[in-house]
């Protein structure tokens, strides 16, 4: 969310002409801030950045989650002391240590004075404010609870942002072995391995055993052909990447995340607490049922979710149930998610009964990835044994018939 510089011409309310530069996120942006300030804009014209005048700085300091959890805890605290909104953000803008981060709170704090709520002004960042985050402000504007809003907003975000955290964690670990396990084998196989095998073919073995055989005709084949090895996983990473942002790929992948052995679980058990979560935020704080489950299909951040909770919205505009839908995707959905919600809908306490899936998921969630380093750790150690065990097979037994010579 890089700044650009737009240079303007404009007629202020006296019908001056003026001129100057304005900084935001693109041309449409800018625009409507010039007119909050009573400009009557002339022309726009924004500035090229080449190569060398590329803002590394503000590349490298991108707001991010941690900033947004900051900006609302700060806000519900100006909120509470009564100092006016405007005053607040400039405060906190002022309080900023990232430029570009500040200039979007001054942004919010301008759209604020030229008559925009806050829901509105931050919905003119909808990268950094989700529609999630913009449901639950708006239902504080209209319930006078903007300060418990915000705290729990603060709260909500914390919890995502831990939660990733934890997953990253669990796999940082498995994930420096497997690296550093493919980075020793493109060394021997490379490096090492040639001269000592060259060496046990030259000395004149008779018998080389199958292991030694299999071992030598590999490292010829990627010393032979190791830039087009490379080339090829290359253009493999590349493909997957591009295949990952169609619609069928983007399914494909989702769906192996949730079906892959044991992390599978995992996997679904985060995505059901959190949209078991944001799903009962939204219509504790009224918002109504149909918006409610359009916003927690937009952020569920799974196509195969998504679409789930979309086919819901249509059910329940229809006069059907959320757990209808849910009872057709035991995969994806276990059983009991959708007989706690049943029970949810029939009493009138769907919100209740969502936040009891919430936890319990939650839970799962939290106790599956702090097993999880501990679950993979393992398997790495035994496949680095077997491959360790195998290497020194290959090397040591035609050793041996050069000793019995």
């Amino acid at each position: 969310m890089a700044l650009l510089q737009f240079q303007y011409e404009a007629k202020n309310r006296r019908e001056e002409i003026v001129s100057g530069s304005v900084e935001a996120i693109s041309e449409e942006s800018a625009l409507e801030t010039l007119q909050e300030r009573g400009l009557t804009v002339l022309s726009l014209v924004g500035e090229e950045r080449g190569l060398l005048k590329m803002d590394v700085g503000g590349w490298f300091n991108r707001p991010n989650n941690k900033d947004v959890v900051v900006f609302t805890r700060q806000l519900a605290t100006v909120i509470a002391a009564d100092v006016p909104l405007i005053e607040g953000l400039n405060t906190i803008a002022r309080q900023s240590e990232k430029p570009v981060f500040t200039k979007i709170v001054m942004d919010l704090a301008e759209a604020i004075r030229g008559g925009n709520s806050l829901s509105g002004a931050v919905a003119k960042y909808p990268k950094l404010f989700t529609n999630f985050y913009v449901s639950l402000v708006r239902s504080g504007e209209v319930s006078g609870r903007m300060e418990e809003t915000l705290l729990y907003l603060a709260d909500y975000l914390e919890r995502n942002q831990n939660m990733n955290s934890k997953v990253k964690g669990a796999l940082a670990y498995p994930g420096f072995i497997l690296f550093a396990l493919v980075t020793v084998m493109i060394i021997m196989v490379t490096s090492v391995l040639p001269k000592m095998l060259g060496f046990i073919t030259e000395a004149g073995v008779a018998d080389i055993p199958l292991i030694t055989r299999i071992l030598i005709a590999l490292t010829d084949f990627v010393n032979r052909y190791l830039w087009v090895i490379l080339a090829v996983m290359v253009f493999g990473i590349w493909f997957v990447r591009q295949y990952a942002r169609t619609l069928d790929g983007k399914k494909r992948l989702d769906y192996i995340k949730i079906s892959f052995p044991r992390l599978g679980v995992v996997a679904r058990n985060v995505y059901i607490a959190r949209i078991a979560e944001t799903l009962s935020t939204l219509i504790k704080s009224g918002v109504p049922i149909l918006e409610g489950l359009k916003i927690t299909s937009e952020i569920a951040n799974h196509s195969l979710y998504r679409e789930i909770l979309i086919e819901a919205q249509q059910n329940v505009q229809n006069g059907g149930t959320i757990s209808e839908v849910l009872f057709k995707y035991p995969k994806e959905i276990p059983r009991l998610v959708a007989s706690m919600l049943t029970i949810g809908e029939k009493t009138g306490k769907t919100d209740f009964m969502l936040e009891n899936i919430f936890k319990f998921y939650n839970a799962e969630a939290e106790r599956d990835i702090q097993n999880l380093s501990q679950l993979i750790e393992p398997i790495l150690i035994l496949l680095l044994g077997l491959g360790v065990a195998l290497l020194v097979s290959a090397i040591m037994l035609p050793m041996f018939s050069l000793v019995n010579i």
